[in-house]
């Protein structure tokens, strides 16, 4: 079983904690994570462009004039794709774009993740980060002293203050554990883990 170093807001060694070889010490298949988080991204796309076609355009079907003998086009109803203000011709539609990954894929891009991010030596482990009141400036000096400025902050349980200080603060983002994926973590550099969530996480992932 891994060892990590817990430390503290000043970025002092404070304690010791463990971390479950199966889920901190995966092998990293990147097909695995490719594939999650691609649909991670397709389901987040709203799929709401739509168009009109024929038959939802409003307006008269009675054809426009007679077939023959005018020497003009065959035109049928003032709907034609062809005529200004007609129907369109295979335009999008409003469509969901996620499809499923099975749970337990799911489950080992996870593990896959956190395990790069401790093989990378990008994993941090702190005892707590509590904010007295909401201030961007005291939370921005506490992340220049642990010497971060690309992370996600993964937390408990909600931190109001902690969470409304981190929001302005670009390439930061502050997460509870409940809501922890794939995406978020390889997106940031750092991957900053409070004690308490390491056993949120290893009782979601030991199942």
């Amino acid at each position: 079983m891994a060892v990590a170093d817990v430390i503290n807001s000043k970025a002092e060694k404070v304690a010791q904690v463990d971390l479950a070889d199966e889920i901190f010490n995966v092998p990293v298949k990147t097909g695995i994570l490719h594939a999650v988080v691609t649909a991670q991204l397709a389901a987040r796309r709203s799929g709401t462009a739509s168009v009109k076609n024929r038959s939802d355009v409003t307006g008269s079907r009675k054809k426009l004039f007679r077939q023959k003998g005018t020497g003009r086009a065959r035109r049928g109803d003032v709907k034609s794709p062809l005529l200004r203000g007609g129907g369109v011709i295979f335009g999008p539609v409003k469509r969901s774009y996620a499809h499923k990954v099975p749970k337990k894929v799911k489950r080992l891009a996870l593990k896959m993740a956190l395990s790069s991010k401790r093989d990378a030596q990008a994993l941090f482990v702190m005892d707590q980060l509590e904010m007295e009141q909401p201030k961007t400036k005291a939370f921005v000096e506490t992340l220049r002293t642990l010497g971060l400025d690309n992370a996600l902050i993964v937390i408990d349980k909600p931190n109001y203050a902690l969470e409304l200080s981190a929001r302005n603060v670009p390439e930061v983002k502050v997460l509870q554990s409940a809501g922890l994926n794939v995406y978020d973590i390889l997106k940031y550099e750092h991957l900053v883990l409070l004690k308490d969530t390491i056993g949120q996480i290893e009782g979601r992932l030991l199942k």
